[in-house]
């Protein structure tokens, strides 16, 4: 039997609350219509597809660059500033490879990886840091992504019950 180390516990979590979280995005923005996905409240907030956008530029520069030394230019700006209506599969596509590939990252990393210091975005912060601050990040922005579709649509797209354990078929760790 495998004991689980810190290592694996920790980088094992963030790669299922990466998928889980991702999931809970696709399957949102399936409910609503393209011009829903481009609707903003008011000039203080931002639409799903600009939130998705955004998700993408993250992933790619503390992840994928930061931690996985891969080249990403990233214009974040440009990812608040999108008005849209850009079809939500051609938004989504690139968050999902983002992911898929932030996963394979994060499944290669050794404990002095996680202790190794990167910059990134003008941060000085620790490999340990950054794996935690895109997972928070993401669960952060999910969260927004789904109060806008609770709102829009009127359903009910909770993981949890009543009791706080998730719902058949919607993932199992915490």
């Amino acid at each position: 039997m495998h004991t689980p180390t810190l290592l694996s516990d920790f980088c094992g979590h963030a790669r299922t609350k990466l998928n889980e979280h991702l999931a809970q995005i696709v399957r949102c923005t399936g409910l609503l219509s393209a011009d829903e996905v481009w609707h903003r409240a008011n000039e203080h907030t931002n639409s799903v597809g600009n939130l998705i956008l955004h998700l993408t530029g993250n992933v790619r520069q503390w992840i994928l660059a930061g931690l996985g030394r891969e080249a990403v230019i990233r214009n974040r700006p440009a990812e608040f500033a999108e008005r849209g209506p850009l079809p939500a599969a051609e938004i989504l596509a690139p968050l999902q490879q983002a992911v898929a590939r932030a996963v394979e990252v994060l499944a290669d990393l050794d404990a002095a990886a996680l202790e190794a210091r990167y910059s990134i975005q003008g941060y000085d912060v620790s490999g340990l840091v950054v794996v935690f601050h895109v997972v928070e990040h993401f669960a952060f922005h999910t969260g927004q992504i789904v109060h806008v579709t609770k709102v829009l649509k009127n359903v009910d797209v909770s993981l949890y019950d009543a009791d706080g354990h998730k719902r058949p078929g919607r993932g199992v760790a915490p």
